[in-house]
């Protein structure tokens, strides 16, 4: 959260390379798969949704990031339903590759079906900074959410490559020579 992972992905997409948006996609299916709907509302109550049947996400994420095991059971509800669709929209591109981006790829256990997987860096300082100027949460939301995803030492073991986004490397430089090695592995 917070390391410019959808910046990365957007300078693929520049490249031409299709992007899955995971954490985006996610929130659409929690609105719109009937089923996952009403998993999600038996799980954590009607309040869930607002009136319009639209997400809500202050009220979710207030009940589910004060408790692991509430957290765990809507991810086990969410991410079965993401990776389905995300296999679908893959098996409709044409491209020599695609990129997911999700911030829990690896955690989910999602990062097994990827050719590899791309580590996207930053300070956690500068990555709380940039959460709080784009969210306004305080620094206790963020940290919250924060303890429930894996350090970069624990996902780095799962990564091919990392890209490093602090301010004083280019990103597109980085995200140029990684297309070229994905290129150079599948043979073109």
């Amino acid at each position: 959260m917070g390391s410019g992972k959808t910046l990365v992905a957007g300078i693929f997409s520049h490249l031409g390379i299709p992007v899955y948006n995971a954490d985006q996609r996610a929130r659409e299916l929690m609105s719109e798969n009937g089923p996952l709907k009403a998993a999600i509302i038996h799980l954590l109550g009607s309040e869930a949704y607002r009136e319009n049947s639209s997400l809500d996400k202050v009220y979710i994420a207030g009940q589910v990031f004060k408790n692991a095991e509430l957290l765990e059971k809507l991810n086990n509800l969410v991410h079965p339903v993401v990776a389905k669709d995300s296999e679908h929209w893959s098996s409709l591109q044409g491209s020599l590759y695609t990129l997911h981006e999700a911030a829990l790829l690896v955690q989910s256990g999602s990062s097994m079906q990827m050719l590899c997987n791309v580590l996207v860096s930053a300070p956690e300082p500068l990555r709380m900074d940039r959460v709080r100027q784009r969210n306004g949460w305080s620094d206790s939301e963020i940290l919250d959410r924060l303890k429930y995803q894996w350090s970069e030492e624990q996902l780095k073991p799962h990564c091919r490559y990392t890209i490093i986004n602090d301010g004083t490397h280019s990103l597109i430089q980085q995200v140029i020579s990684i297309h070229r090695l994905i290129l150079r592995d599948l043979g073109k």
